[in-house]
């Protein structure tokens, strides 16, 4: 008779990594004792290990009772005794656990129950810094939640969950642990944040970067700011102009952005780029105010043509006057095009004609000349200091822009992408990520690159741009960084309330996963199909876990666990709570108080509520004073 108290039955039947075992009589009574503790059998997640000679094989139970019956064996009157189980790892009696199977269990092979005193010896409570903690296992609050740095950047994570989740706590509480100044020095995080809730939860240990700050702003705060000179032609076309009708067109506007460049790079030579490598991709800085105001005349011109008149049209440009007799030239830099007559082609008066071969861009040019004079866009066509003068002279080159991203002292930079016209939210993440990947990787071996250095993305909201749409830039430098980052020291944690509508290559190249309450069955399946495990129990406890509870699996941790994340104190949480209707909780106590059972303002600040409309800001002076 067996007398062992943690063991539950024998194997029965093996497939794969999923084995079904038969219950013994002691463990059908639901309830067993290890070491003077209770333990209830048979509970869907619980873990198990199946002792082989010096070795353990262990398991997560995934079914109980009649389903859990292998189908040849569908006779068995008592199928209640039955439970599947799958296998996950192996490690020697008293040894360090490890991922992945060596040798499987045959028929007959002994189940036990893995008792508390044996998960800490699994899990361990080591002191390497390279391992930090999130919170407690689920069940067994003695036993740290441990996670694996070095796994989960560079082996790129998802962080998952349903809106009121605890996804977005979750997030801050990761942050504020791997950026631990103490154990991470050099620690260097850039975060995605489209609607503006990471400051008030990592402010001091972050640079924030907005498109529109006040004089009223932080000192942590700055401008966020992407000069046009550094998108490549592509991108370029896509914030710029838009779409071209045909491919001529969109050639014409090609070989005046290289010769921009070209003539920009004559007069001003720049490190690494010639005359011969350069190309209409390359980062030079050059005016795009004078390239617009150039194709603007190029396309609407008019000039006069007096009979028997020979030259260069464009020496004798027919511009309309003002009162004062001045001619409307346009200003380049503000954006304000020239006027010019109308065509006159009567007999015997002064001729105007369009220029001879005009161009087709009418469309593209009134698009970028609107662009140019909309303050929304001055982060990417007026950077202040990154702005090139007309023949391309800049105060600041790139330099300066990646070390206020990626090189300050703070070990994280927020990107603030809230305040971005939402006509190019999609192009500016593909640009913001594309600028990043190709200084990491093509500066690898140097100091500030991503061997030396590497650089964790952390993209918020990730459903919004990762689609699988063909036509989508930031998903296709997503693509990229989690295909090849790991090489070059860049990895990335994707963070969405909707896994469905994230490409599937992305998700299936993350190697951990923070799965918190998910009730969406498409969801659900989506990262169940993404995870490296064939954990269906584990997955299928997703609708039912509590808030601020996850199951985190994958290479980061040793075994997949159901733990608590220990929440930031309350004034360092995100912006992200639900507003309130009717507080349940006394005012003292709640985050933001306010609500439908609270009295009216006798004298309601709509005047405010316009202030924060025109700023695009939603913290006016007031507030921030």
């Amino acid at each position: 008779m067996i007398s062992d108290e943690s063991y539950l039955g024998d194997v029965q039947d093996v497939s794969g990594t999923t084995v079904k075992i038969v219950m013994s009589a002691k463990s059908l009574s639901g309830f067993v004792y290890i070491d003077g503790q209770g333990y209830r059998v048979g509970q869907i997640g619980s873990f198990v290990r199946i002792p082989i000679g010096f070795d353990n094989l262990f398991g997560i139970i995934a079914q109980v009772g009649a389903s859990a019956v292998p189908e040849t064996r569908k006779d068995i009157s008592d199928g209640s005794r039955w439970m599947t189980i799958q296998l996950i790892g192996e490690g020697p009696r008293n040894g360090t656990f490890q991922r992945g199977l060596s040798q499987y269990p045959t028929i007959g092979d002994k189940v036990h129950l893995v008792s508390e005193r044996e998960l800490k010896d699994i899990y361990g409570q080591p002191d390497e810094p390279y391992f930090v903690r999130l919170g407690h296992i689920s069940n067994a609050e003695s036993i740290p939640a441990l996670v694996d740095i070095n796994k989960l950047i560079t082996r790129h994570s998802a962080i998952v969950g349903t809106t009121g989740s605890g996804k977005s706590t979750t997030v801050a509480s990761l942050m504020n642990a791997i950026s631990n100044g103490t154990d991470y020095p050099s620690a260097r995080i850039v975060m995605l944040d489209l609607h503006g809730e990471y400051e008030q939860a990592l402010k001091e240990k972050a640079s924030i970067f907005k498109i529109a700050t006040t004089s009223h702003s932080s000192q942590s705060q700055q401008k966020l700011l992407i000069p046009f000179w550094t998108l490549n032609f592509e991108e370029l076309c896509r914030v710029a102009f838009g779409e071209f009708g045909n491919e001529k067109d969109k050639n014409i506007v090609m070989e005046r952005v290289y010769k921009y460049k070209l003539d920009s790079l004559t007069k001003y030579p720049r490190n690494g780029v010639t005359k011969d490598t350069l190309s209409v991709d390359s980062p030079i800085p050059f005016s795009l105010h004078e390239l617009w105001h150039e194709l603007f005349i190029d396309t609407f011109g008019t000039y006069h043509n007096p009979k028997g008149r020979v030259g260069d049209p464009r020496d004798n440009l027919a511009y309309e006057t003002d009162a004062k007799g001045k001619e409307l030239k346009g200003y380049p830099y503000l954006g304000i095009p020239p006027t010019f007559k109308t065509v006159l082609t009567d007999a015997g008066a002064d001729k105007i004609n369009y220029l001879p071969g005009a161009l087709g861009l009418g469309k593209q040019v009134l698009l970028l000349g609107t662009k140019l004079r909309i303050p929304r866009y001055n982060f990417i066509f007026r950077p202040e200091q990154f702005l090139p003068e007309a023949d391309g002279k800049i105060a600041n080159d790139i330099d300066e822009l990646l070390k206020d991203w990626i090189g300050s002292q703070h070990p994280i930079s927020i990107l603030d992408l809230s305040g971005v016209p939402a006509d190019i939210l999609q192009t500016t993440i593909g640009v913001l990520l594309r600028l990043l990947y190709d200084a990491i990787f093509w500066g690898r071996d140097l100091s500030q690159g991503g061997r030396h250095r590497p650089l964790l993305f952390v993209m918020e909201e990730a459903h919004i741009y990762l689609n699988d749409g063909a036509d989508n830039m930031a998903s296709s430098i997503v693509k990229r960084i989690v295909k090849e980052g790991r090489k070059y020291g860049m990895g990335a944690m994707i963070v969405s309330q909707r896994p469905s509508e994230i490409d599937a290559t992305i998700l299936s190249q993350c190697g951990t996963f923070f799965a918190l309450r998910l009730v969406n069955s498409s969801d659900r399946s989506h990262i169940s199909s993404a995870m490296s495990d064939n954990l269906d129990g584990l997955t299928g406890m997703l609708p039912i876990l509590r808030t601020g509870e996850a199951i985190i699996l994958g290479e980061a941790v040793k075994l997949p666990m159901r733990t608590t994340i220990e929440a930031p104190p309350k004034d360092k949480r995100p912006d992200s709570q639900d507003p309130i209707v009717y507080d349940e909780v006394p005012l003292d106590e709640t985050v933001h108080p306010g609500g439908w059972g609270i009295a009216k303002e006798v004298d309601p600040r709509f005047d405010e509520l316009v202030e924060a409309w025109r700023a695009q800001d939603p913290k006016i002076s007031r507030v921030k004073g």
